[in-house]
């Protein structure tokens, strides 16, 4: 069985881009979408229509939401100690993955770099309890893998400023702390030399969306794409990122 996943950052809420943002998401047909930003649950509620996914959950002035296609068994918002932000958990019906929906900090700097790796810490030390069952790290990481350059010219104006107060030198240690947990990057596994930036929609120079599997499950990878349909440019300012897992063994 093939479960597809479907993780989307929609920006400010989605507001007034709901019919835009579900045709995106209908280009794909993803059993679950994890959503960031996620903060106006009247166009999440309207986007559930438009998709006709039979359950979803947000809250006002909360990033994590959560689209699906089929009841969930459970749905829970962690706040583990040592995170700024919470944490969304899924469930599906079947019981058989459970989805850790992620935003991390924003702003590209050394000193939200060290927040980051903190909140990933906090996360890790949550799902603990479930690494001897097939689950799923995935969301907006709002940072970028170690050795995935990119120049900080070319970064919209509104990303400059701190990484120029930082001299541009940033220990890029989130995405390196989850993998050293024992993660595989569903994206760059499949696709090791495509650069798959995800931010800004207009003209990508960024990787900050992604799918993470342990790396003892890997082979339920089937495929993880970047959606870059011509809709996905004017939904949001990311492209949305889409994997196929198996859940059969």
């Amino acid at each position: 069985m093939i479960f597809r996943l479907l993780t989307y950052n929609i920006l400010k809420g989605g507001t007034g881009r709901a019919p835009l943002i579900a045709k995106v998401i209908n280009s794909v047909v993803p059993d679950l979408v994890l959503v960031q930003e996620a903060t106006d649950p009247a166009t999440l509620e309207k986007i559930a229509e438009l998709t006709q996914m039979s359950e979803w959950r947000t809250y006002q002035r909360q990033s994590l939401g959560f689209l699906s296609r089929k009841p969930v068994l459970h749905k829970e918002w962690l706040s583990p100690r040592g995170s700024r932000h919470a944490f969304l958990e899924v469930v599906p019906e079947g019981d058989r993955v459970r989805l850790f929906g992620v935003h991390l900090s924003a702003v590209l700097a050394a000193w939200t770099e060290r927040q980051r790796e903190s909140e990933l810490r906090a996360l890790l030390k949550s799902v603990d309890q479930h690494k001897a069952r097939f689950h799923v790290l995935t969301g907006d990481f709002n940072t970028v893998a170690p050795g995935e350059e990119f120049k900080v010219g070319q970064l919209p104006m509104r990303l400059r400023p701190l990484m120029w107060i930082t001299g541009n030198r940033v220990r890029w240690r989130t995405i390196q702390t989850v993998l050293d947990a024992g993660y595989t990057d569903a994206f760059r596994s499949k696709h090791p030399g495509d650069p798959g930036m995800t931010l800004p929609t207009v003209a990508p120079l960024l990787r900050l969306d992604y799918v993470f599997v342990p790396t003892a499950q890997a082979r339920r990878i089937v495929s993880c794409e970047v959606v870059k349909t011509p809709d996905a440019v004017g939904a949001s300012d990311h492209f949305p990122v889409v994997a196929d897992l198996a859940l059969d063994g």
